[in-house]
């Protein structure tokens, strides 16, 4: 006799050619029934003999979709119906939501085929996909996946595609976004004031523009971009200048591995990175000789590269035969534009020409940046193609939680379940604009997955925005979560570790427990809290955010701290353009305590050594000294400077050693580069021998390193090695960045952990 059985599926199911998978075994197997979509996931109705029944179930978790990802399967026997044919029914939308919405993916092999065969239908049509590959989170209005939920609702299909839509042997069976030049998006080509240019081909004649030396904002999944030639000097030069860009390195596109290979040494690991569907920015080390334009990352080691995920990137790759400079269109620090009224407006003079289209995007997303390290992925900033899969921690989130993030790369994170979903890059929280995209962004995510939060993570820092935000909600249970502890859990909650571990936190800063800045720290830290064991010595900069922004103000205080004079009475390199009444004005406010702070911050010391150096005095973005810094540093150098340990408690690294003999160097006429390298070395020193006097005193062996410092390569490899090569577990961050785009995972298992 027949069995029916009903099957629920939860996980990635929805949006990655699931319901034409589960049809294509059931009808091979000669089973009865119906798929469809519901909020929390897919329902399967079978009815079949019960051999055939169990070999269902063993190909559905055997042989899903490449993009799928099965959490739970739940099979319940029910009375059979007599049902002998089996469909794909229409879905149900419910209350209470729970399916997992899919990545965007770049555009599958078998698509890109279709796109340059001058036989097919879709030859060259832009928004080619299919069930494998295309828009989707970007699209979605919401849950259950299905057109009438996406921005292709303004789009009905033709015939052709309407046949293909309901056709179980074709590739587009079912697929929601299916369109072609009768029936979809168009693309058009226009002036900043809005009017056409009447082209035949507007990707074509886009591409011509840019071989003319043109920059052209085009829009992509997740917002518009801004592409020039990646070789012409004047126009990158021109870019830089009309998106107040100062110095910040812009991303890249080309349209294979071998033209990344003339620019770049690229790894196996690397090239595996580069051709992933999520097609991440992949930082790569740059080649001497055949060079990009200078402007494209100036005084940087590192280029990033990234292929075309689009159809239209790769028309126009294939039309320009140029590498491409595809940077974020925006101005400086702004939100990436993805509106194309807003587009048009505040790209109008920075752009030459706008490649537009008339599909909306509904959310937002910058591209994901990462690299390699230690054989694995190492995030940098996680969005496009990754956002909003979400983590799969260990422990269970006892009640729904939202946490905050932090003030700079902020991203948020909502806990549900087993899962964290982290949010796409929001960026810094310091324009009114970035700070509505945050809360929409928080209330899209808390409808998509059914989210209610009753726990609220934020930092302690009261000034943030972030945390301001948390202030105001009502009627919910707020935990303050200390930054750098937030950076700790954040590495243990993706390594599945409850602690206790060694923690050591390097970053720009952190509002610390005792009012100060912190971000030279080595902590001892479970879940729910720590024990701050050692940081580097507290050091009085003066200006606030003027001591971030301008590196030279940190020179002076570690000089001053070190040495007991300033570095212009010093004459160190660069510093006879600085102002001595501006000098003057700090070392009066240091020596007065007026409108400084005390900081551990290993930012700040990296700020100070650049400037030092000569390397940086200024700072256009975050960050930008210790690149620089990182960059002069050479290969091969094993020596470094002196420093101290005091033991009080908590310890303090006392760096005046350091510094005093770094000076000296650079008034001797030593070598930049050799420096550099001493004091990374030092660093190594600093974290090797504080580990192993943690240990000795904790009896601890596995150490969590996180924090932006650890962004810097030729840091990182050195510490990983020292401390495994003494006999530690390392744990670095790989699946959410370790800099402050990590820290809302972090709080929110914190918060969880903290309430029980």
């Amino acid at each position: 006799m027949n069995e029916r059985r009903q099957i629920h599926v939860e996980g990635i199911v929805q949006g990655v050619g699931f319901r034409p998978f589960v049809y294509a075994i059931a009808t091979e197997n000669g089973l009865g029934g119906f798929v469809l979509n519901d909020s929390a996931g897919v329902v399967i109705e079978l009815e079949g003999d019960r051999q055939a029944l169990d070999r269902f179930l063993i190909e559905l978790r055997e042989q899903a979709p490449p993009h799928a990802l099965i959490e739970k399967v739940v099979c319940d026997a029910i009375p059979a119906r007599g049902e002998e044919s089996f469909t794909i029914a229409p879905s149900r939308d419910e209350d209470e939501r729970g399916a997992i919405i899919p990545p965007d993916r770049a555009v599958c092999d078998e698509c890109l085929s279709e796109l340059f065969d001058r036989s097919n239908r879709r030859h060259r049509y832009p928004f080619i996909n299919c069930t494998n590959c295309g828009p989707r989170f970007t699209i979605m209005r919401k849950v259950p996946y299905d057109r009438e939920h996406t921005s292709m609702v303004a789009f009905p299909m033709c015939l052709e595609c309407e046949r293909e839509y309901h056709d179980s042997t074709s590739r587009r069976f079912h697929a929601q976004a299916n369109a072609c030049w009768r029936c979809g998006p168009e693309v058009r080509l226009v002036r900043p004031d809005g009017s056409e240019l009447n082209e035949v081909d507007p990707i074509s004649a886009a591409a011509r523009l840019l071989r003319s030396g043109a920059i052209v904002a085009l829009k992509g999944l997740g917002g518009y971009h801004l592409a020039c030639n990646a070789l012409d000097e004047d126009t990158v030069a021109n870019l830089r200048r009309r998106k107040k860009r100062e110095a910040k390195p812009f991303a890249l596109m080309a349209g294979d591995i071998q033209t990344i290979e003339r620019f770049c040494f690229v790894e196996e690991g690397e090239k595996s990175l580069l051709r992933a569907p999520e097609r991440p920015i992949v930082l790569l080390r740059q080649r001497d000789g055949d060079s990009i334009a200078h402007d494209v990352a100036p005084g940087q080691k590192y280029l990033g590269w990234m292929l075309p995920y689009t159809p239209l990137h790769y028309l126009l790759i294939e039309d320009s035969r140029l590498p491409l400079v595809m940077t974020s269109g925006n101005l400086s620090e702004e939100p990436i534009a993805h509106e194309d009224s807003d587009a048009l407006q505040r790209l109008s003079g920075i752009a030459d020409y706008f490649l537009v289209n008339n599909r909306e995007i509904q959310t937002r997303c910058d591209d994901s940046v990462m690299r390699q390290f230690d054989n694995r992925e190492m995030m940098l900033r996680r969005s496009r193609g990754y956002a909003p899969r979400p983590i799969t921690l260990s422990r269970r989130f006892a009640q729904d939680t939202l946490a905050c993030g932090a003030h700079l790369k902020n991203t948020f994170c909502l806990g549900k379940g087993y899962h964290a979903f982290l949010s796409h890059h929001i960026g810094d929280l310091e324009t009114y604009d970035t700070l509505q995209s945050f809360v929409a962004a928080i209330e899209q995510f808390k409808a998509f997955f059914d989210v209610q939060p009753s726990l609220i993570a934020h930092d302690l820092h009261p000034d943030y925005l972030s945390t301001k935000y948390a202030a105001g909600l009502d009627g919910v249970n707020k935990i303050a979560v200390q930054h750098h502890h937030a950076h700790i859990v954040s590495c243990m909650a993706e390594h599945g570790l409850d602690g206790p571990v060694i923690g050591v936190a390097f970053d720009g800063l952190g509002y610390g427990a005792d009012g100060t800045i912190w971000g030279g720290e080595f902590l001892i830290v479970d879940l729910t809290g720590y024990t701050r064991r050692a940081h580097l010595r507290y050091v009085s900069l003066a200006g606030g955010n003027s001591a971030i922004r301008e590196p030279w103000r940190s020179a002076l205080s570690y000089v001053k701290d070190s040495l007991g004079k300033n570095p212009l009475a010093l004459e160190l390199p660069g510093w006879e353009t600085m102002s001595p009444s501006k000098v003057a004005l700090v070392e009066r406010l240091l020596h007065l305590n007026l409108n400084t702070f005390r900081t551990s911050s290993c930012g700040r010391l990296f700020d100070a050594v650049a400037s030092i150096l000569g390397l940086c005095h200024e700072a256009n973005f975050e960050g930008q000294a210790a690149m620089a810094l990182e960059a002069a540093a050479l290969e091969g150098i094993e020596d470094d400077y002196p420093f101290d340990i005091e033991e009080n408690e908590p310890w303090q690294i006392d760096l005046r050693p350091a510094i005093a003999s770094l000076v000296r160097e650079v008034l001797a006429g030593s070598e930049t580069a050799v420096i550099a390298a001493k004091f990374h070395n030092t660093l190594v020193s600093v974290i090797t021998k504080v580990c192993l006097r943690l240990r000795k005193t904790e009896g601890l062996n596995r150490i969590c390193l996180s924090g932006g410092t650890f962004q810097n390569m030729y840091l990182l490899q050195r510490v990983v090695l020292w401390l495994r090569q003494r006999g530690f577990q390392v744990f670095v961050n790989s699946k959410v960045p370790p800099n402050d785009g990590g820290i809302s995972l972090g709080q929110a298992v914190i918060a969880n952990a903290v309430v029980g």
